[in-house]
C-alpha cells in the first residue's frame, strides 16, 4: 500500500466540513457550538474549522485542565485561542475529579482517564446548555475505530466533523489550514501522566495503524490480504481485534425490538425530520 491512499484534496476537504458544520448545526435549530479544547491537534482543528465556518462570535471553547495537565497542553490551547481570535476560557475539573478519586482508594489510571474525561464532557455539555450550544466533538477515525476515546466521554457531542478522518489525514488538512506547527509537531497525548502518549497507548504509529485501518476497514481487505502487504501478522490482528472488540461503542445503546418501528431499528430519519 502507498501512502498516496490516504491523500486528501484538503481544500475540498476543508469547503465541505465548513458546509457540514454550518448546515448540520442549523438544521439542529443552533447557531452556537461548544468545543472542548485540550491543546492537542484534533481540537485545534475543530476549533478552526468550526470558527471558520460559524465566525469567531458563535463558537465557545473552554480548556479543561486537571491537576496533572502540562504546562505544554495549556500553552498550546492558549495558542490556539489566540490564533482564532476566540476568548480564553479555562474551568479546572480537579477538584471535581478529586472528590471522587477520594471515595475509591486504588482507583488506577485507566480508570481516572475515563474519569476525567467523562466530567470534561458532562461540564461541555452544561456550558453548552448556558450558550444555547450544540457540542461539537473532536475524535478522528483512527480513535474510533481501534477504540481510543472513551464511551460517553470524548466521544459525547452532537457533530463529528473530523470522524471520518485518519490521524494522519489529520495532521495534513492541518498543515492546509495553517495551523500553528507547535500543535501540529506535539505527539499525540491524552496528557493523562507525564510522558504518556497516544501511540504509546496504541502500541503502534499512527502512520502504520491508518495504513493497516484503511486496507481493513475501507478496503474490505482479510487479515491475511493486510498481511500479505507487508505488515506484521500480530500487529494486523491486534488492530483487528480492537476494531472489533469497540464495535460497542460506535453505534446507539441496543433496545429490545418489541414494536414494529422501534428507534434505531426502523424507525430511521434524518436529523431534519419534520421540519
Amino acid at each position: 500500500m502507498t501512502v498516496d491512499a490516504l491523500a486528501l484534496n484538503n481544500a475540498l476537504i476543508e469547503d465541505y466540513l465548513k458546509r457540514f458544520v454550518q448546515e448540520e448545526l442549523h438544521t439542529s435549530g443552533f447557531t452556537e457550538a461548544c468545543i472542548a479544547l485540550s491543546g492537542g491537534l484534533d481540537s485545534a482543528l475543530v476549533l478552526k474549522l468550526a470558527v471558520d465556518a460559524l465566525g469567531v462570535g458563535h463558537v465557545h471553547a473552554i480548556f479543561l485542565p486537571y491537576k496533572a495537565s502540562s504546562a505544554e497542553s495549556r500553552w498550546d490551547a492558549r495558542t490556539m485561542f489566540e490564533f482564532c481570535g476566540t476568548p480564553w476560557q479555562e474551568l479546572d475539573i480537579t477538584s471535581m475529579a478529586d472528590a471522587y478519586i477520594a471515595l475509591q482508594p486504588g482507583i488506577d489510571r485507566l480508570r481516572t482517564g475515563n474519569l476525567l474525561a467523562r466530567l470534561r464532557m458532562a461540564v461541555i455539555f452544561d456550558q453548552s446548555k448556558k450558550e444555547n450550544a450544540l457540542v461539537v466533538g473532536t475524535s478522528n477515525k483512527s480513535e474510533l475505530l481501534v477504540g481510543y476515546s472513551t464511551w460517553y466521554g470524548d466521544m459525547a457531542c452532537g457533530l463529528m466533523p473530523i470522524g471520518d478522518l485518519y490521524k494522519t489525514q489529520v495532521r495534513s488538512l492541518a498543515r492546509h489550514l495553517g495551523l500553528p506547527q507547535q500543535v501540529i509537531a506535539k505527539p499525540p497525548s491524552a496528557d493523562l501522566w507525564a510522558g504518556q502518549t497516544d501511540e504509546g497507548e496504541i502500541g503502534v504509529s499512527y502512520e502504520t495503524l491508518d495504513q493497516v485501518l484503511f486496507l481493513l476497514v475501507d478496503q474490505r481487505c482479510s487479515s491475511a490480504e493486510v498481511i500479505s502487504e507487508g505488515f506484521d501478522a500480530d500487529l494486523v490482528q491486534q488492530v483487528e481485534r480492537k476494531v472489533q472488540s469497540s464495535q460497542f461503542k460506535r453505534v446507539p445503546p441496543l433496545i429490545a425490538k418489541l414494536s414494529q418501528r422501534t428507534v434505531g431499528i426502523d424507525f430511521l430519519y434524518p436529523r431534519d425530520w419534520g421540519k
